[in-house]
């Protein structure tokens, strides 16, 4: 079999964790870049050697030299380009989060469910070497049964500007674009089950705060402190049918001393602390035990979870495997999001009927 075939569209900052990995990947050819920014498409195209540039999705699509895709757009584009790609034929790598709207998940869904092509959504913590790590312990009953969940990434000040916090683009701000992975990587390990209720708040508080000086963070390429009409934060209660429960923060500004980042995991037999420190806890012998793993990074290493996903979904398109992230964990996460939002709106816990 030859290599794999890749388009990458949209040429933005989380492009380059694609187009790097699969870069590294010898069985991948990239051979077409897609941008609305005709020059941004173009330099990654020089950079790696590739002569076909778009600047419309839809006309790279009938391209029938390419076997898969990875869509690194702004949110409000993932379903449509998502759906355009599984019915032209292409295996695709959808970044998170996989749409903005549950009617928009469904239709992601059907049009996945009409075809033979691999969709994975790019909830890229779970192709950690950490989680994996915790993930083979839940399995072998070390942990027993998890029940409970609590996870948080706060930025005192890290509001990206330009779509990030562009509600029409984006869908929101850091639940939707932090919250998604938090919640995610506590619900995988929790063993993805079903949504019951959510209850959630959101506050818009503090804007931006373009004004403060002396402390970087990171920008959008597009990054304009004028536009803002996203939450500065967001906590919820999520509940599951099984009875577990899980309760997430996040923020992108809030009055913190520090930025912070956790993922704990609780069973009846021992519990997790996944970030920023991987961590077990057990009990033997009517001692409680704090178990340090002794591995290379006790933490996610972004740029290693980004190769592993990235291998991972090549190894799916050429029908290895099937992937640990498929559509309908797309669907259920687009339930929780959008739940908390609407809960948020209304003041009140949002319920799902059972299936």
């Amino acid at each position: 079999m030859g290599k794999l075939r890749i388009g990458i569209i949209g040429s933005g900052s989380i492009s380059d964790v694609h187009t790097g990995s699969y870069a590294d990947n010898k069985e991948v050819e990239m051979v077409a870049f897609c941008d609305l920014i005709e020059e941004r498409a173009a330099e990654k195209a020089k950079k790696y050697g590739v002569t076909r540039i778009y600047t419309d999705y839809r006309e790279m699509l009938k391209d029938p030299d390419m076997d898969a895709v990875s869509i690194c757009t702004h949110n409000n584009s993932h379903a449509p380009i998502a759906i355009a790609a599984i019915n032209a034929g292409k295996h695709v790598l959808v970044e998170k989060p996989l749409c903005m709207t549950v009617e928009e998940a469904l239709e992601v869904e059907k049009a996945c469910k009409e075809s033979d092509r691999v969709l994975q959504v790019g909830f890229v913590r779970r192709y950690g070497s950490n989680t994996q790590l915790v993930n083979r312990f839940i399995q072998a009953g070390e942990i027993g049964e998890v029940y409970y969940a609590k996870a948080s990434c706060i930025r005192r000040l890290g509001n990206p500007g330009g779509w990030f916090s562009d509600l029409e683009r984006s869908g929101g701000g850091p639940l939707i674009d932090l919250g998604v992975h938090m919640i995610d990587i506590c619900w995988y390990l929790m063993g993805r089950p079903k949504v019951a209720s959510v209850s959630g708040n959101t506050y818009k508080k503090l804007g931006n705060r373009s004004n403060v000086q002396n402390l970087s963070f990171y920008k959008s390429a597009d990054y304009d402190p004028v536009k803002n009409d996203v939450e500065d934060l967001a906590n919820a209660l999520i509940r599951f049918e099984n009875g577990a429960s899980l309760m997430v923060d996040v923020s992108f500004t809030l009055h913190a001393k520090e930025d912070e980042i956790s993922a704990r995991i609780y069973g009846e037999k021992g519990g997790v602390e996944l970030e920023p420190e991987l961590l077990l806890i057990s009990e033997k012998h009517d001692t409680i035990l704090n178990i340090t793993p002794q591995v290379d990074n006790l933490g996610f290493d972004g740029i290693q979870g980004f190769k592993n996903e990235i291998n991972h979904f090549v190894d799916c398109c050429l029908g290895r495997t099937e992937t640990l992230s498929p559509v309908e964990d797309g669907v259920e996460m687009m339930k929780m999001l959008c739940g908390i939002y609407e809960s948020a709106k209304l003041g009140r816990e949002i319920y799902f009927k059972e299936e």
